[in-house]
């Protein structure tokens, strides 16, 4: 390959139509690092057609189950984060008829008046509230739980989500789950201000925007019958895909992303998912997982040989292990001349950059894919994971779409 081959290009100047990441229904849900819609709709609109199947087995906040949808085509999204078959009903609803405000503010007004309260089996929940917060975030949850689920239930608890992490000592604006001074001594100061009422308006206004942008995506959407199929809470590895596939569209995590499960812990306690539960998907996440076999290609030898820290091979050999076996059991039911468009960035690991497309590329061209294209997108507006401490405190200078074609 020659680097005539790579293309210096901006998705967002590529793809004009869309203004804003978050449009339509992109934002309902927070989720760390997510998956810019410019990529997935320059890969859909290049190599696929109306009706195609597209796979994305790190599926994430379903970017690419909204953008499938939008643009005619279906798909099937497969994470481990089960907070995917919360998210992917409201993102991706495929119900044409308008939704109703008047319903929505009367379901918000039997919230208000309920009695109801829930509290999850989180062992360490005192930690993460203030009594008086966690009494009325209890009786709010109270409510969803005792409820039949309605689409109403279902906005108002993706509200939910985000206010019972804004009114805790969980730091709301970075993707961990952790207690800073900056929101301790804002709570302490919210506490001194009639908190409970911003509370319920937080709720209410959020579940009115969500029941907007749905009614939105409806009538974008609404002479489309595509099929958005979602599994969350299962390993992309070993999940059977029983079905010929168009294109594979994906951004699989960082090398030393150990972000997800952490990030929505708080919020899966407030769905009802326990202790053993959460750890048992942490442990499943690919920092934490031993390698079953050795990836071994020119580029990825080169950054073992430079390497000397034992823990950090360990995770080397492990990130690459799990993250090739689920995108090959995305791959192997691709058909011939399909094309995986596969999104990532160059990290540092002990101060050495991993190419990671180059090392996907050489592991898969050498298992009878073709090397397509190579598109650099200088990242200039964002910064990933860039307020943490840590040895690249500047972020990575570029991301980059690697299409491979299947032989």
């Amino acid at each position: 390959m020659t680097h005539k081959r790579i293309q210096l290009i901006s998705f967002r100047e590529l793809v004009p139509e869309i203004k804003d990441t978050g449009y339509l229904t992109h934002s309902i849900f927070y989720y760390p690092a997510k998956f810019i819609p410019h990529v997935v709709r320059y890969a859909l609109k290049s190599f696929t057609k109306e009706d195609d199947w597209v796979v994305d087995p790190f599926a994430g906040s379903g970017t690419v189950g909204v953008e499938a949808y939008l643009c005619k085509r279906n798909a099937f999204l497969l994470d481990l984060n089960p907070l995917l078959n919360y998210m992917i009903p409201l993102k991706v609803r495929t119900e044409k008829e308008r939704l109703s405000e008047e319903s929505l503010s009367q379901t918000l007004d039997n919230l208000e008046s309920s009695e109801d309260c829930y509290t999850p089996a989180w062992s360490n929940i005192a930690y993460w509230y203030p009594p008086e917060m966690l009494e009325a975030v209890s009786r709010y949850w109270g409510f969803i739980k005792n409820s039949d689920r309605t689409i109403y239930t279902s906005i108002i608890e993706s509200a939910l989500l985000k206010a019972s992490k804004h009114f805790s000592y969980a730091e709301h604006r970075t993707p961990k789950l952790f207690r800073s001074k900056s929101k301790l001594k804002y709570v302490e100061e919210l506490l001194q201000t009639d908190w409970s009422e911003k509370l319920g308006k937080m709720i209410r206004s959020r579940s009115l925007e969500t029941l907007r942008n749905l009614n939105d995506f409806a009538a974008v959407t609404n002479q489309h019958q595509n099929r958005v199929e979602f599994e969350g809470g299962v390993d992309s590895s070993y999940y059977p895909l029983q079905r010929d596939l168009d294109a594979l569209i994906t951004s699989p995590p960082y090398l030393q992303a150990q972000e997800y499960m952490r990030t929505v812990k708080m919020e899966l306690f407030w769905l009802g998912y326990n202790d053993e539960q959460i750890r048992g998907l942490s442990r499943l996440e690919i920092p934490y997982r031993k390698a079953d076999r050795i990836v071994q290609t020119p580029s990825l030898d080169k950054v073992r040989a430079e390497l000397t820290r034992q823990d950090l091979l360990q995770l080397l050999d492990s990130y690459f292990c799990h993250t090739i076996n689920a995108l090959e059991n995305a791959m192997n039911q691709l058909k011939p001349n399909a094309r995986a468009c596969i999104f990532i960035g160059n990290p540092l690991i002990d101060g050495i950059k991993v190419e990671i497309w180059r090392i996907l590329m050489e592991y898969f061209v050498g298992n009878g894919y073709f090397f397509e294209n190579l598109y650099e997108d200088r990242i200039k507006n964002r910064q990933l994971f860039g307020t943490r401490k840590n040895k690249n405190p500047d972020g990575m200078k570029s991301e980059f779409l690697l299409v491979l074609r299947k032989g």
